[in-house]
């Protein structure tokens, strides 16, 4: 495989909110055009390392360098899909609603944000639910409308923060094919997730655990550096015995 360049370069980046230290001297390379899922449980780090990879916290110390750019910085920020744990949605008005406030905020002009409410509504497969108000949404439905607005500006980069939480399988099936059409057009994704099968589904993974990046490599070479078989098995022994990333 030819070498990719590097999309996102995570240099020396320690973060702390007083004397607890959330973030330990995280060096981390993402190339473009991958799917990078940052797998650990909760508190492991993983949701404040994307919030400074989005632009909306700052790190300690180090750099987060996005797409050649240090962060935060607003032109790059414009450039990157964001979506969060929890859906930032709009009740009491319908998706479209939603959609156009959203398209409006990343300056889409009123043709351009008619093609992009349509296309990202069919690619998250809610077409038919487009005037609904958001609050007769499932909770799965929010997922994928929170989805759908992370990509109205055609982002080169899409931060996504366990976006499958709580959601079935079937429906997490349906939103990975999504990422994964998006990926083949060129799009580079960050996931967090603490899933293990979402886990396989990544190009590349880093395992965090208590502020630490403890293993980076694809599902299979971090399965077959630890003998194990399973995604689960090999954070279970990188967890248990300090791993030099």
């Amino acid at each position: 495989m030819a070498e990719q360049k590097i999309c996102v370069a995570i240099k020396n980046v320690s973060k702390q909110f007083g004397k607890h230290v959330v973030l330990k001297d995280i060096n981390l390379d993402i190339r473009e055009g991958e799917i990078f899922g940052l797998l650990g449980p909760s508190g492991a780090g993983k949701t404040t390392l994307v919030k400074e990879l989005s632009g909306l916290d700052v790190s300690t110390t180090g750099e987060n360098i996005v797409l050649q750019q240090k962060m935060p910085d607003l032109k790059t920020i414009n450039r990157i899909g964001y979506m969060a744990q929890s859906d930032a949605l709009y009740e009491d008005l319908s998706a479209k609603e939603n959609l156009q406030f959203f398209a409006s905020l990343y300056g889409l002009k009123k043709k351009k944000q008619n093609e992009r409410i349509n296309e990202v509504m069919q690619l998250v497969d809610l077409t038919d639910h487009l005037y609904k108000l958001v609050s007769d949404y499932s909770g799965g439905m929010k997922r994928r409308l929170s989805l759908a607005i992370a990509l109205l500006h055609e982002p080169e980069l899409l931060i996504l923060d366990e976006p499958t939480v709580g959601i079935d399988p079937v429906l997490r099936k349906r939103i990975w094919d999504a990422f994964y059409q998006l990926n083949n057009g060129g799009t580079t994704i960050i996931v967090t997730t603490h899933v293990m099968d979402e886990a396989e589904k990544c190009d590349r993974l880093g395992l965090m655990r208590e502020g630490s990046l403890i293993a980076i490599g694809s599902p299979v070479e971090l399965k077959k550096n630890t003998n194990t078989e399973s995604i689960e098995e090999a954070f279970l022994v990188y967890g248990g015995v300090a791993h030099e990333a």
